[in-house]
């Protein structure tokens, strides 16, 4: 049985604010005292999160259950694909890799992902009191209606109303909105309830008269204008982030610099260095100059020979040994732990081709890609021995097809605390201090360990920056805007609860 609160967020185009609307909307919920789970039948993106439950989500659907107030669960996101080509992607069933599939081939297995996409919606409809459902892309890309299960095919099959959001920034929103709808069938068009602009800025009022022609050609409403919300951060589903909720680093920051690897994974790793008030973060992309730095960090990849290859193209290679001889700082994340190390195997074919490559060979380990994948939510500490930051508490995930062996690993970056509640060695600290490689997203998050981190990397004396704190708060500041501006008795119709005083708020 459906809920009596359920709706579609879909978008005229990739990155309209669907996420975003759904995260809003989920808090505003939970506000209303309501159990509330988002739903994303199908994903594609290479940021993702462990669920509760021991699987692998896309990192948007996490972001959307702490909005929500509930802990992130496979049935989130049944279906996540990850790519490794630009033709290729592997294939995440309920949190779990089930294959390596063509674009064409995964068009022929959709079927089988629908079954999977209905047993979690159904256990999502038993369990929860509103379902807010994220689409992807757009539903008007009419080579991918057939089979389809990201959009409106899956809307037709379960019968949940749509709301479409356009993003007014991007520019032609009108165009969007109305080309959008009119790509869709009858029985479409007809499950649109209206639609929702993002990202406004400036008067509404010089907007209004643009409103009303919008809902005079369509006879549907406009529930609402967002504004544009200045520096606001939130976890990234995929596409780097902008760079508007960055902040501007003093005089004396420290320098950190990382490449923008062609299948850069977990990239939201990098999330509190942007925020540090005394970090200069800058991401270098294709053809761009490498700066000099204090640290350069290498981040998660989906294909990390192919990856490695790019970089070595790009010059990286020779920067870091350059940068490692005037003393600078080196720091390796999942993929680009594997890439410090001496060899990389894929003897399965787990990320391309099989075979291997040379690593960059600055710690003695060597990895092989395994068949199965490391899932694992852990907390600990770091063995850096800052003064002042000794024993520093970290905490993070594990998501990794790979197993590093070697001397190296003698001298472990952290320890970590398994699922017995014993300490476990992970990673590496190079013998000389400069080097530190581990397969642990989220290093830099918890604040203890990103005083630490950025210690070690020549940072005297460290604001404070708490990841988790910021983020709830741009979560309640996102919810505060769309109960604002947003008209949310017209949009979820009878059954919407009233809002609860503040005091009474969940938060």
């Amino acid at each position: 049985m459906t809920p009596s609160l359920t709706l579609m967020v879909q978008g005229t185009t990739s990155d309209a604010g669907k996420s975003t609307l759904v995260a809003g909307l989920a808090r505003a919920l939970r506000r209303r005292g309501l159990r509330v789970a988002p739903f994303k039948p199908q994903n594609m993106a290479l940021n993702s999160a462990v669920t509760v439950d021991g699987g692998e989500i896309g990192r948007a659907q996490a972001l959307q259950a702490l909005a929500a107030g509930v802990a992130p669960h496979t049935d989130f996101n049944p279906v996540l694909l990850k790519p490794a080509t630009d033709i290729g992607a592997q294939v995440i069933i309920h949190g779990r890799a089930v294959a390596s599939l063509s674009a064409r081939d995964y068009h022929d297995y959709k079927p089988t992902a629908m079954a999977a996409v209905m047993q979690s919606w159904g256990r999502l409809c038993a369990g929860y009191e509103a379902v807010l459902v994220e689409g992807a892309g757009s539903p008007a890309e009419i080579n991918l209606r057939d089979r389809d299960i990201a959009n409106m095919g899956f809307a037709e099959l379960v019968d949940v109303p749509v709301v479409l959001v356009a993003d007014i920034d991007r520019g032609g929103v009108f165009a969007h909105l109305v080309g959008t709808l009119a790509l869709l069938s009858p029985s479409e068009q007809a499950r649109v309830r209206g639609f929702v602009i993002n990202r406004f800025r400036g008067d509404l009022g010089l907007l209004q008269s643009g409103l009303d022609w919008l809902e005079a050609r369509t006879g549907k409403p406009v529930f609402g204008v967002l504004p544009y919300l200045h520096g606001l951060f939130l976890d990234a589903e995929d596409a780097l982030a902008d760079g508007a909720a960055d902040v501007d680093a003093g005089e004396g920051a420290l320098r950190v610099i990382a490449p923008v690897l062609p299948r850069i994974a977990n990239h939201t790793d990098m999330d509190a260095l942007r925020l540090h008030p005394q970090v200069d973060f800058r991401w270098v992309g294709p053809g761009q100059t490498i700066p000099p730095a204090d640290l350069i960090v290498l981040p998660g990849s989906k294909s990390v020979r192919a990856d490695l290859a790019w970089l070595r193209e790009q010059g990286w290679e020779a920067a870091i040994r350059r940068h490692l001889r005037y003393g600078g700082k080196l720091l390796g994340i999942c993929g680009g732990y594997q890439m410090l190390g001496c060899r990389i195997a894929d003897p399965l074919g787990v990320e391309g081709d099989p075979g291997e490559a040379d690593g960059l060979c600055l710690l003695e380990l060597d990895t092989v890609l395994a068949a199965d994948k490391r899932l694992e939510n852990v907390r600990g500490r770091l063995c850096t021995a800052e003064p002042g930051h000794e024993g520093a508490k970290v905490a993070g995930y594990e998501i990794h097809m790979g197993v590093s062996t070697g001397p190296a690993l003698e001298r472990p970056a952290l320890e970590l605390v398994d699922a017995a509640g014993r300490m476990r060695p992970e990673g590496v600290l190079s013998a000389d201090g400069q080097i530190l490689g581990s397969y642990l997203h989220g290093l830099f998050d918890a604040p203890e360990a990103l005083a630490a981190l950025l210690a070690w990397a020549g940072l005297a004396a460290t604001a404070r920056v708490d990841l988790a704190a910021r983020r709830e708060a741009d979560l309640d500041r996102l919810a505060d805007a769309v109960e604002s501006h947003l008209d949310l008795a017209a949009l979820f119709g009878a059954g919407l609860p009233a809002q609860r005083h503040a005091k009474e708020r969940t938060r």
